[in-house]
């Protein structure tokens, strides 16, 4: 049977072309460092990957937002980094560095083990079960994935490292190599996002967070060719499934990004002219794009930010969203006076 409260949920309704007043509102890293109550929550497991994968801590996090603000939508908690440690990819975070992978090489992705993977994220996709059973009726709830290229890039120096300038030399020195990495990402990540949206996902959203470093060609192959068959292959297998796209810093090759992958909305960081993303907007709903830290600032900038969005791009498909994750920094009472503006908008 149809799930009517789902049908009924704003950010569906959003993704099916309708325009609402006011835009629904959730935030990047909206359960994150900037809420003591996920402070408190994160020393219990200091293990990050463990603490992800551990249900009950994962759903009170997923949730504490949604209790103190009412988004219109909570996103699992998790990270990019489950899909290759799923498969066998060697992973760690350390302290104040971030994720640490293995430096890629010929023998990890031999290694790579795609019957394992399944089981290992089950934790993740008993997390999206449990969640849709506590949020309220008429709350939509997202997973996610990370895109390859952004998930490569940390393998290929082992870590982060400025413009990802490791990883653009590794495409051009070896892309065999990083081809072959990213050929056994995708089909991890296709069925991780078609399990969480058979187990009550509403929509799911593919972060490529480091497209915007590539040049032409390689933002070609690197980020739309393999985000393409992730989409191709979710649809194919999920009924009316929703995906999102985000390739952040991209703002010329946004069209052809849309029309490159077949993504249903796409995500815009704070970057895109209003004039551009209004053009978007005739092709694909769109999600964003207050600049973080016009939150981080509060007062007279962040009204003056939320307005803006709101002028300029409420008048069509839009989930109201910040143009990139919410940062530890920012004032839980500001998340609030944002959203008030945002709703006393309608």
């Amino acid at each position: 049977m149809p799930d009517v409260a789902a049908s009924s949920r704003a950010i569906p309704r959003v993704l099916n072309g309708e325009t609402l007043s006011p835009p629904p509102i959730w935030m990047m890293r909206q359960a994150g460092r900037y809420l003591p109550e996920y402070r408190e929550t994160r020393k219990t497991k200091p293990n990050f990957l463990e603490f992800c994968y551990d249900t009950d801590l994962a759903t009170e996090v997923t949730l504490q937002p949604i209790r103190r603000y009412g988004f219109d939508a909570a996103i699992l908690f998790s990270d990019i980094f489950v899909v290759p440690d799923a498969l066998g990819y060697p992973v760690r975070f350390e302290e104040g560095r971030g994720p640490v992978l293995e430096p890629l090489s010929e023998l990890l992705v031999r290694g790579l083990d795609q019957s394992r993977a399944n089981s290992h994220l089950d934790p993740v996709i008993a997390t999206v079960k449990r969640l849709r059973e506590e949020l309220p009726s008429g709350t939509s709830l997202l997973g996610f994935c990370g895109a390859p290229w952004t998930v490569a890039c940390y393998s290929v120096a082992g870590h982060t490292t400025p413009d990802q300038t490791a990883a653009r030399v590794g495409s051009y020195r070896d892309p065999d190599l990083l081809q072959a990495f990213i050929d056994a990402l995708v089909p991890a990540s296709i069925d991780y996002l078609v399990r969480q949206l058979e187990a009550g996902a509403d929509a799911v959203q593919i972060f490529d967070t480091w497209a915007g470093v590539l040049d032409d060609e390689g933002f070609e192959r690197w980020s739309v060719a393999p985000t393409r068959k992730i989409v191709s292959g979710v649809k194919a297998r999920a009924a009316n499934a929703k995906v999102i796209g985000f390739p952040k810093a991209s703002a010329a090759r946004l069209i052809g990004y849309i029309e490159g992958t077949g993504v249903d909305a796409v995500g815009l960081d704070w970057t895109v002219p209003a004039g551009l993303a209004r053009e978007i907007q005739k092709k694909v709903p769109i999600q964003g794009n207050l600049d973080p830290m016009r939150l981080v600032a509060g007062g007279r900038a962040l009204d003056e930010g939320v307005d803006r969005v709101l002028e300029e791009l409420g008048q069509g498909p839009l989930i109201f969203n910040l143009g990139h994750g919410v940062t530890p920094d920012a004032d839980p009472d500001d998340v609030k006076r944002m959203i008030d503006r945002v709703r006393r908008s309608g």
